[in-house]
């Protein structure tokens, strides 16, 4: 199982599979910080743009993520951006600041979704003072607590890891360990290149042929003990690792981020006095007929959804993975899989 977002466009995109033996599967993990943001989230976001009439501001991919409405309300920031709300994508987090300076008499909330290497710039801006009318509606997740809920299942579905390289480069090698340490499966992190991971996915094999289990760094030239020593201190400064709902799997004991109760005047959920609708109908679920969950968990491939390439594609996706550029579903559709198959 490869986990990352990224890694899974390298390997789609080089043709890795096609190269590959018959006898080595690989399979997409959950490494799509877009397809696991809880709708709740979303629908919140949707809310303060609406009706806070704050300016929203939000990665891209974020926009046409769907929340579950009635028929005939605003389900996604895109419909809320097209029916006149203030939406606004942005490709880093300073962009946030700058917009915030640029409309000093507005409210402008600034939805950051994303795992720890998106978290970790976003606990900097936060770190180093926000203008008054900024604030933060957090939705950040850490990756490997989702892969330690898939080995302490009874079926994980896979037999060797390959894990981020980005996420290591800012938290560390140290904490993915526990895959060959306690569940004895070998584990080599990788970069985003064909050759990295070809050299992560030769390592696994080797162990696991050789039968001795560890974790191989593959990636270097960044992936260094300790990690990124700056990018861990602001993430321990503004933020704490908390239970977190992850859309359609469930919670995952601490594996998310959530600013520090100090930080009340940045913190959107506070500031806007947001809770969770739990009266609407499929809150915090996928929407209907979508199987994006067992596609994040590897229980099955993208094309094994019924709904891929028939009422779900880029165009007109369904699911958060056929929206975000991390998510398998869109990942495979564009390396050219474009039928689906019986589940």
């Amino acid at each position: 199982m490869n986990v990352c977002g990224g890694h899974e466009r390298s390997i789609s995109m080089a043709g890795l599979r096609r190269v590959l033996p018959a006898s080595v599967t690989l399979i997409p993990g959950p490494g799509c910080p877009v397809c696991v943001c809880p709708e709740e989230d979303i629908y919140a976001a949707i809310r303060l743009a609406v009706d806070a009439r704050a300016i929203l501001v939000a990665f891209g991919d974020m926009l046409r993520v769907p929340c579950n409405v009635a028929k005939g309300e605003v389900r996604s920031l895109e419909q809320a951006r097209a029916a006149g709300a203030d939406v606004r994508p942005l490709a880093s987090p300073q962009q946030a600041l700058q917009i915030a300076r640029e409309n000093p008499a507005r409210e402008v909330v600034f939805f950051a979704a994303g795992f720890e290497t998106t978290s970790a710039p976003v606990a900097a801006l936060v770190a180093q003072g926000l203008p008054a009318n900024l604030s933060i509606l957090l939705s950040g997740r850490l990756t490997w607590p989702a892969v330690a809920m898939l080995l302490d299942s009874e079926a994980p579905g896979f037999d060797a890891l390959i894990a981020p390289g980005h996420v290591a480069t800012v938290m560390g090698p140290a904490e993915w360990r526990f895959v060959p340490e306690r569940h004895g499966l070998p584990a080599a992190i990788a970069g985003f290149t064909a050759e990295s991971l070809l050299a992560a996915l030769y390592s696994v094999a080797r162990q696991a042929i050789e039968g001795q289990a560890f974790l191989d760094n593959c990636y270097r030239e960044l992936v260094r003990d300790g990690g990124n020593p700056g990018a861990r201190a602001v993430l321990g400064q503004t933020m704490d690792v908390v239970d977190a709902n992850w859309r359609g799997i469930g919670v995952i004991p601490r594996s998310g981020f959530a600013l520090k109760a100090g930080l009340r005047d940045v913190d959107a959920r506070r500031r806007f006095g947001i809770d969770a609708d739990a009266q609407r109908k499929r809150a915090g679920q996928m929407p209907p007929g979508c199987d994006c969950a067992r596609v994040v968990l590897g229980r099955i491939a993208p094309n094994e959804c019924v709904l891929y390439g028939r009422a779900c594609t880029p165009r007109q996706p369904v699911g958060p993975c056929m929206v975000s550029d991390e998510g398998a579903c869109r990942i495979w559709w564009a390396s050219g899989v474009r039928e689906a198959v019986p589940a």
